[in-house]
């Protein structure tokens, strides 16, 4: 099976050409592929490439006891394994499984202003506060968040190609409907998409066998593999809140509202004891949060409250791994997503559009009723975005685009199974198009 193509592979590369290039530190969730990119990367780009695991090889661990003069570092690693080339000017030396080292994080400064070598650091960090990773090394090192497959890496694994991408970001960009060919392949690749998720080796056996045999075991997997993680590494949180808050967040999702809601996790649970709970989830690459915007207006991460929130999947896959056997069935053999539909579109467009850069809000006002999945901006307007299961009406999109209250909001997007369009009011594409918003509004203003 041929390694799947990601996107950090061109940030690397990119990286590298860079002369004023710092260190760097690839976060992210377990099991999205963070190694294999880095090996992929340093096998192909250095003469020497150097990988430390720390929990592989607990013997390096002591490897900056003399402290962090880069010399001395060197020494120690060549005394554990003598094999190991450092050639200056050639070498990256990559640190994984930094959770069990964080004063790999600290020898970055060094790294950089000795200059001889180039380092990546890596792991699932889900063992670490990230604020004592950050505080290290601060101003000499770079921080780079890794997801998941988005959907366009999910068509590259499937062969298709840039031209075929280009095809439609030109029909997007044109407003030109798409073909009902170019329409109907593209929704099934997408609810491919939903089912499978964007975890690699899952996304691998998906493309090898042409079905979905054995997907929901490696999700369900992967779920309890973070559960053990939380247990493993949850520091001086309460790892029971924590287990109940990551067990809960389909149950809030199934809901209409899908507020996260702290007094509903157990009896007598109160916010003020799931202080630092959700936020440790986001930082692990678990999950998404979504905050409630106080005011539709600039800037909006000044506007938002903290108390109010909706929490998505990091991955849609393991969403839907979740879920009870007979959903599942009726999900894979009748593309029937029940109670849950709204809610699996919804945590899908919630990733599409982080893994893109979008932070997520959303708005809901009950004098006048409006309610906006997300929120996200382009250079000059705030720009509600509606996600429909169905071709359902949009009344609080209108609502919020019409209303003069709302002075920043010029115009809005609905994502839905629905071709393209733009009827003065919103543009309307369908959900399979999200990768490609950033683009379109960058490019739009630029024209």
């Amino acid at each position: 099976m041929p390694r799947l193509r990601r996107k950090i592979d061109q940030f690397l590369i990119n990286w590298k050409k860079d002369e004023n290039r710092l260190p760097l530190i690839i976060k992210g969730a377990r099991q999205i592929g963070k190694t294999n990119a880095i090996k992929h990367f340093g096998e192909n780009y250095y003469n020497s490439y150097i990988e430390i695991n720390f929990i592989e090889k607990s013997e390096f661990l002591d490897i900056f006891e003399n402290g962090y003069t880069i010399d001395n570092i060197i020494k120690n690693i060549t005394l554990k394994d003598p094999s190991l080339e450092f050639i200056p000017n050639e070498t990256l030396i990559f640190f994984d499984e930094i959770q069990k080292c964080p004063n790999a994080a600290t020898s970055l400064k060094f790294f950089k202003l000795d200059g001889r070598y180039d380092v990546i650091c890596s792991g699932s960090l889900m063992g670490i506060n990230y604020e004592e990773i950050e505080s290290n090394s601060v101003g000499y090192k770079k921080d780079y968040m890794m997801y998941s497959l988005d959907f366009e890496e999910f068509l590259w694994a499937k062969g298709y190609s840039e031209e075929q991408i280009e095809d439609l970001y030109i029909c997007m960009k044109n407003l030109k409907p798409l073909s009902n060919t170019q329409y109907d392949v593209m929704l099934n690749n997408f609810r491919e998409h939903m089912i499978v998720g964007g975890m690699p080796a899952i996304v691998n056996r998906f493309i090898e066998n042409k079905n979905y045999s054995g997907i929901l075991d490696m999700q369900k997997q992967i779920l309890l593999d973070y559960e053990e993680d939380i247990t493993k590494y949850a520091g001086n949180l309460d790892k029971t809140k924590i287990l109940n808050a990551y067990r809960k967040i389909k149950v809030f999702l199934g809901n209409e509202n899908k507020k996260f809601q702290v007094t509903k996790l157990s009896t007598n649970a109160r916010n003020r004891d799931y202080i630092g709970i959700v936020e440790w989830l986001s930082s692990a690459g678990i999950v998404n949060i979504s905050y409630c915007l106080d005011n539709v207006q600039f800037p909006l991460k000044a506007n938002y409250n903290p108390d109010n929130y909706r929490l998505y999947y990091g991955d849609t896959g393991l969403l839907i791994g979740s879920l009870d056997e007979e959903s599942q069935n009726d999900l894979r053999l009748n593309k029937n997503f029940n109670t849950y539909k709204g809610a699996i579109y919804e945590n899908i467009i919630s990733e599409e559009l982080v893994k893109s850069g979008f932070p997520l809000f959303f708005y809901k006002n009950d004098k006048p009723s409006i309610e906006i999945d997300f929120l996200i901006r382009d250079i000059n307007s705030i720009i509600p975005v509606e996600v429909k299961a169905s071709d359902n009406p949009t009344t609080s999109l209108t609502k919020i685009i019409e209303d003069n209250y709302y002075s920043e909001v010029q115009y809005g997007i609905k994502l839905c199974n629905k071709n393209i369009g733009f009827n003065g009011k919103f543009y309307t594409f369908p959900y399979f198009l999200t990768f490609l918003l950033k683009r379109y509004l960058k490019e739009k203003n630029n024209i």
